[in-house]
């Protein structure tokens, strides 16, 4: 089996695994719930937000009621996870894209596409262990739990900075635009 092959079938069954776990229940993340006494995050969803407390990635799950407290729980901090890496991924492919394309404009020395995506998304696995739950809110009217995660960009270069599998243009690249990048897409999302 090739090299190519061999990687798009490992990115086949990693997906194959996620959707399997989301298959239990469905996730669905509502924006502008309306839900009265809620805390803003629950009626804004998931979000990325540059504000006073930086560059983040927020993304909110929930979970219906059930028999055991601490399972739902895991449940809605499992979903807003989930979200999280929803956004994050959508952040890297545009980070890669604006690399591939910078590089083809400048007539640089260009990493192969598949080695810079590959690259990405090693470290993206990594930063995404950096999402902690912040969070959690429970619906009294129908004992929903809302949970709330956040990845913090600072964090995402840091693990990217460090990172020895990464190209070293690949690196210079994402520090030197990744707040430009999020910016440009909060700036999209209002």
């Amino acid at each position: 089996m090739g090299n190519r092959t061999s990687n798009i079938l490992v990115c086949t069954v990693a997906a194959a695994a996620l959707a399997l776990g989301a298959c239990a229940s469905k996730t669905t993340v509502e924006s502008d719930l309306g839900l009265k006494g809620a805390p803003d995050w629950v009626n804004k969803g998931t979000n990325i937000l540059n504000d006073k407390d930086g560059r983040l990635f927020h993304g909110v799950g929930s979970a219906s009621p059930m028999p055991d407290m601490a399972l739902q729980q895991a449940t809605a901090d499992d979903r807003a996870r989930a979200e999280v890496a929803r956004i994050f991924s959508s952040y890297m492919d545009v980070v890669s894209n604006d690399y591939q394309a910078a590089t083809r404009s400048d007539g640089g020395p260009a990493a192969s596409e598949e080695a810079v995506s590959r690259q990405i998304k090693n470290v993206s696995q990594l930063n995404l262990a950096g999402a902690k739950v912040i969070g959690r809110w429970r619906d009294k009217k129908t004992n929903i739990i809302y949970s709330i995660a956040e990845l913090d960009l600072k964090h995402v270069k840091n693990t990217m900075a460090g990172s020895r599998e990464m190209n070293e243009d690949v690196k210079r690249f994402v520090a030197k635009n990744a707040d430009n990048i999020f910016d440009r897409m909060s700036q999209e999302k209002r």
